[in-house]
């Protein structure tokens, strides 16, 4: 039997990003769209929740409808000089990681210097095989499945063999399409039909290894 692959998705996921991190993105992203559209704040924010719902990616809806360079709306919106006191970081992690059997990747919608630069912090970054990010996906984030058959190529994975490991419900629906099983990381008692299992964070995963491999 080919051994397991983890697919991890990196914020609210690996790290709680709540606190420090999002708000930060989301102040950047905001006054990117009010200076490159000509948009007053509240506008801009609007305009910014919008195309993320809509999308699942701010970037999506500024490439489809306002011709935005990729790589300039990620290096402005993704500065972080204050990021090693962003970072919540969690010893046991590393511990928790290092005794997963199997592969081990990371997907994210972030730019690829965010997501090393974040893992470095967390000292896991040598926990991973790969790190995929929006740049690997042409800019197709998820939940688009684009994205995820770009990173299953790549490693030539098969799916029914991937786990991923996410806190959006809306991309685990999309790796359940593709025949992985699906964890999320999530408070709520809910428990949709594409979810195989729920855990409060990434910690509790060796308790329910049995019940994905």
């Amino acid at each position: 039997m080919s051994r397991i692959v983890w697919i991890f998705d990196l914020d609210n996921t690996l790290h709680n990003a709540v606190p420090h991190i999002f708000p930060h993105i989301n102040r950047s992203m905001t006054a990117y769209l009010q200076q490159h559209l000509k948009l007053d704040e509240q506008t801009a924010n609007e305009l910014r929740m919008y195309y993320w719902q809509r999308y699942g990616a701010t970037l999506s809806g500024m490439m489809r409808h306002h011709a935005t360079d990729p790589d300039h709306f990620l290096w402005h919106t993704h500065q972080f000089p204050q990021l090693p006191q962003m970072v919540l970081c969690e010893p046991r992690l590393r511990h928790i990681l290092k005794n997963l059997p199997g592969k081990k990747l990371v997907f994210s919608n972030g730019p690829e210097q965010y997501a090393q630069a974040v893992l470095q912090l967390l000292c896991i970054d040598d926990m991973f095989d790969d790190v995929f990010a929006i740049e690997h996906t042409r800019y197709q984030p998820k939940p688009q499945l684009a994205g995820f058959i770009r990173l299953l190529c790549k490693h030539q994975l098969n799916p029914a063999r991937c786990v991923m490991v996410e806190d959006s419900a809306e991309n685990l629906q999309a790796a359940k399409r593709l025949r992985m099983r699906t964890v999320w990381v999530n408070t709520t008692s809910r428990l949709p039909a594409y979810v195989d299992v729920k855990i409060r964070n990434v910690l509790q995963l060796p308790r329910i290894l049995s019940r994905l491999i």
